[in-house]
């Protein structure tokens, strides 16, 4: 049997009813351009409250090529990815946005750098976008402080948008972590990577579901999961402000012995206890962090659960076989 590569397209999708026609659109014309390969549309619905299953399934009926999961509740992008790697059938398999801003004229150039060997086929933005000025900021300095506290090479201004292979796939599936930070997880893994430059589109309908206390729970998973150095800066301070607190006190206790010492100091004293308290909670706030990610993995939970999955079977080397389920 002539064997056609097939790529899969990746896209968790939270509350995207109303961009999923035009990304379906854009993607079909893809397709249709590069005939040569065969091609799979598979979306995971991440318990989204408007009409993304509905739409899925509409959808669905006119595209065989289409696959979709519906997921229990949201669990969140990093475990609807998760989801989406356990249940790709692709040779390759491209991750995108749902929202139109990863742009779909970048794929043929990710899947002419997978044909010359490259494994991992990530997009690096030329620019953010109309992201907030402040946010962009933060991003950078976070990208910053992490690189230089993780023994990995953290790629800085490169976001889930990449095409893997399926040695790549098939690692990633491995990691089966609940406290999951892919972005860092992609730069561990190795292979052999290349990037592909793009210009981020403007979103096409509603607002981002991403918010600064997502970005920064996230930035926090980035922290904790592939680096333990806050935990040796809390350590540096501790004995830092403890060689203060001794020298001082030898200081008191030799001006007490030569000169005396009336009943005085207080205003020093709260200022001591104040900053000795203050060590201390931000130590305790730090070890609790990956003490709480310790306690999350133990229990041992699924990342996600499926709730349904309609999937096209194709004719591969393994035996998918068969019309869409």
């Amino acid at each position: 049997m002539d064997y056609t590569r097939l790529i899969t397209i990746l896209i968790p999708a939270y509350n995207e009813s109303a961009s999923l026609p035009k990304l379906h659109s854009a993607l079909s014309e893809l397709a249709d351009k590069l005939d040569k390969y065969r091609w799979e549309f598979l979306i995971v619905n991440d318990g989204s409250s408007d009409n993304t299953a509905e739409t899925l399934e509409k959808l669905r009926a006119t595209d065989s090529r289409i696959s979709y999961i519906n997921l229990s509740r949201n669990f969140g992008k990093e475990a609807a990815m998760l989801a989406g790697m356990d249940h790709a059938q692709g040779d390759a398999v491209v991750i995108m946005d749902a929202d139109l801003q990863h742009p779909v004229s970048a794929i043929p150039r990710m899947i002419a750098e997978w044909e010359k060997g490259y494994d991992d086929v990530y997009g690096k933005r030329l620019s953010r976008g109309k992201e907030p000025w402040l946010r962009k900021k933060f991003s950078m300095l976070y990208y910053s402080l992490l690189q230089r506290n993780t023994k990995i090479n953290i790629l800085p201004n490169v976001g889930d948008f990449r095409l893997l292979d399926r040695k790549c796939l098939e690692a990633m599936k491995s990691l089966r972590e609940t406290q999951r930070y892919t972005k860092g997880l992609f730069c561990w893994i190795g292979f052999k990577k290349c990037p592909v430059e793009y210009e981020t589109n403007d979103r096409e309908n509603g607002v981002s579901s991403f918010r600064f206390s997502n970005l920064l729970g996230l930035a926090m998973e980035g922290i904790t999961g592939f680096t333990t150095s806050p935990l040796r800066i809390a350590s540096v301070i501790g004995f830092i402000v403890s060689a203060i607190a001794f020298i001082y006190l030898i200081i008191v206790i030799a001006k007490t012995l030569f000169f005396g010492e009336p009943v005085q100091g207080y205003p020093t004293l709260l200022c001591v206890i104040l900053i000795l308290g203050g060590c201390q909670l931000l130590t305790i706030g730090i070890i609790g962090e990956y003490i709480g990610r310790i306690f999350n993995e133990t229990k041992h939970r699924m990342p996600y659960i499926v709730m349904d999955y309609k999937s096209s079977r194709f004719d591969k080397k393994t035996d998918f076989t068969g019309d869409p389920q």
